[in-house]
């Protein structure tokens, strides 16, 4: 999840060197529908690990390869029906994210063509979750690993040789896409046991189980293109367009932690629902222990590179001597505090996931990831101007702690009482 970031954090960069860092502003204003497609990544490859792991966990490898096969069918399907759909009304979604004047062709640009590899991007992810649940989390990487560095060499020839501008980031990022899916086809050819592919019984009530348990993952990448939206208005309300760009460049740090984080929840849910599955929960609970450490500890060291580097951070975007420099690093130092307390939340929201506890789960992804975060950038922005705009996730974040542990108390309380 780390690496799979840098694809938006690669073409920010190229975009803004390679065409400008007005055009900054066309890339984030696509990223709303970059979200959507990860959302139905996310929503049905984590459900469907989960109880695939509880499969495996029992035993049940014939149940594990079913789940296995039925989804991946009905990824293909709904990612085609998106692409359908946008490339038949593309000027009225790239309008609907915002785009207007000079921006409007750029997001249809990037829209269009990003549109065009949505099978790509959610049967990707979900190959990508389901090698880890099959035991073989290095090809996971090796597959991410091969997806970003053709996306750098890609964005390279694309925008800074060809300079193909916008159309040609979203190009790089699509055939990275392709590259990163053939090598998670290859490994499942390869490798046929316990998932292979084949044929599979048709069983669509088990998405009463996989919808539920994906809900909170995949709100958590759609709030996030929720709450971008929410902020460009916010921004240019409060702050004026040039703050744009700035939220733009901080957005992508933010993504790079975010993802981090949720990838350390990923990676703890296929183990715990494994062991849950063959009734071992205090193992569960001992990567719990694994995953807060490593993502409590990822937030302190990215709130202090943040403090410390903020320049060099920023500068990976804007030229020296760029207006808006000093600018985006207050902005950015302020929003950092927001890194804090975010590796607890969605840690324990995705254990939640991993244990089939979907409420308390779902509450604390949509609390931190839309709710809370709405409403304190609203009241924020409202009290303190400018700098209520950085400070609301931090807000947000610190009030979803106080549900994260109430709903962790209560469950460690229920099986004090009542018995594992």
């Amino acid at each position: 999840m780390w690496i799979f970031s840098l694809y938006t954090i690669v073409d920010g960069i190229f975009v803004a060197h390679g065409v400008g860092s007005h055009a900054l502003g066309a890339v984030n204003l696509s990223m709303p529908f970059v979200s959507l497609i990860f959302t139905m990544g996310i929503l049905l490859a984590t459900g469907t690990s989960t109880v695939l792991s509880l499969a495996l966990g029992r035993g049940d490898e014939e149940e594990a390869r079913n789940y296995f096969n039925q989804n991946l069918a009905v990824v293909i399907i709904l990612s085609l029906a998106l692409t359908a759909g946008v490339l038949l009304n593309l000027d009225g979604v790239a309008r609907f994210l915002g785009a207007e004047g000079d921006l409007l062709p750029l997001v249809k640009e990037y829209v269009g063509t990003i549109s065009c590899f949505a099978v790509f991007f959610t049967v990707s992810y979900n190959l990508e979750v389901q090698v880890k649940a099959d035991g073989a989390p290095h090809v996971s990487t090796i597959g991410v690993l091969s997806c970003a560095i053709m996306n750098v060499l890609l964005d390279y020839v694309f925008v800074m040789h060809f300079h193909w501008g916008v159309w040609g980031a979203a190009l790089a990022t699509g055939l990275s896409q392709v590259t990163s899916t053939a090598v998670f086809v290859f490994y499942f050819i390869r490798h046929p046991a316990p998932l292979r592919f084949g044929k599979f019984r048709p069983n669509l009530g088990a998405y009463r189980r996989i919808i539920p348990l994906g809900t909170a993952d995949g709100l958590s990448e759609l709030s996030n293109g929720i709450v971008i939206f929410l902020f460009n208005q916010t921004i240019l309300r409060v702050s004026g367009e040039a703050a744009l760009t700035s939220y733009t460049i901080v957005s992508y740090v933010n993504t790079l932690v975010l993802m981090t984080m949720i990838g350390t929840a990923h990676g703890v849910q296929p183990l715990s629902s494994f062991h849950l599955g063959a009734g071992e929960r205090p193992v569960c609970h001992r990567f719990l222990t694994y995953g807060l450490r490593l993502a409590v500890g990822a937030g302190v060291l990215f709130w202090g590179l943040c403090q410390l580097l903020a320049g060099p951070i920023v500068g990976l975007f804007l030229e020296p001597g760029d207006p808006l420099l000093d600018y985006t690093m207050t902005a950015l130092r302020m929003y950092a505090w927001s890194f804090l307390p975010l590796g607890f939340n969605v840690v324990v929201s995705g254990f939640f996931t991993a244990m089939e506890h979907p409420f308390p789960a779902l509450t604390i992804s949509f609390g931190r990831g839309l709710v809370l975060i709405s409403g304190c950038l609203m009241a924020l922005s409202a009290w303190l101007g400018d700098s209520g705009v950085w400070l609301a996730p931090l807000a947000s974040e610190g009030l979803c702690l106080l549900f994260t542990l109430g709903f962790l108390g209560a469950y460690f309380h229920r099986l004090q009482k009542n018995g594992p």
